[in-house]
């Protein structure tokens, strides 16, 4: 699986590693965590960076709250349910320089960083959905009527209320065997692709060019170290969490 990764590239080197627009919301990150909004590079808009949620909500959800996939195995992907549509439709690049994983026995796993030697950034194989509901009811401000000239007022008028409408756009990364140094740490890793086939995936409406833009990836420069394992609290976020520790 992936649970947590890195992208502290400042904005700049962002926009020009793939040619977007980068907003000021970006902000590097040394321990990014599911449920945070994180950068995206997504079909409906492939020349900016986006935010969207990790975590993601298929549409057809009735209770948001009994979902959040972080994770996609890209083996079964286009036949499940919750991921088959947002695979045809809406896939996305997921920018990153680095992930975490662990190793060990529960109660005393080990992280390890997996990155390139210099760091440099790459794109994680992504999907997006589009999640719209009704906000869950928890008094009369939770309700909104449109006046005359358009604009939303509170409820309570004499008119039965029509309820607001959330909207979540969330996201999940996909998964691969894993291969090269990862293989030892964990069975599992994201799809990385080569840089000259990451706007591939974008574009991949037919189902024989997904399957093949998501084999597992190996570089002769992509590594594994040894972390501390104060990457295990997604509230410590700073830029020692990077730094290698000894064997």
């Amino acid at each position: 699986m992936c649970g947590r990764f890195t992208i502290f590239a400042d904005a700049d080197d962002l926009a020009e590693r793939f040619s977007v627009s980068v907003p000021a919301e970006y902000a590097p990150r040394y321990n990014v965590a599911p449920s945070q909004r994180i950068p995206v590079v997504a079909n409906d808009d492939p020349d900016a960076v986006q935010f969207r949620t990790w975590g993601l909500l298929p549409s057809w959800a009735d209770d948001p709250s009994d979902y959040g996939f972080i994770n996609a195995r890209a083996e079964t992907i286009e036949d499940k349910p919750s991921f088959r549509s947002a695979v045809r439709k809406r896939r996305c690049l997921i920018p990153a320089d680095g992930f975490y994983e662990w190793s060990g026995e529960r109660g005393s796993r080990q992280p390890y960083r997996i990155a390139f030697e210099d760091d440099r950034l790459f794109a994680m194989a992504g999907i997006w959905e589009r999640w719209e509901g009704p906000v869950q009811q928890t008094g009369l401000d939770d309700f909104a009527t449109v006046s005359e000239d358009g604009a939303e007022t509170g409820g309570g008028g004499a008119d039965e209320p029509e309820p607001r409408t959330e909207v979540r756009e969330t996201v999940a990364i996909l998964t691969t065997d894993a291969a090269g140094p990862v293989a030892d740490v964990h069975d599992r890793m994201p799809v990385i692709f080569p840089r000259a086939r990451e706007r591939d995936w974008l574009g991949a409406d037919d189902a024989t060019d997904r399957a093949n833009l998501l084999a597992p990836f190996e570089d002769p420069d992509l590594r594994a170290y040894r972390v501390s394992t104060a990457v295990n609290d997604p509230g410590n976020d700073s830029p020692g969490l990077v730094d290698p520790i000894p064997s």
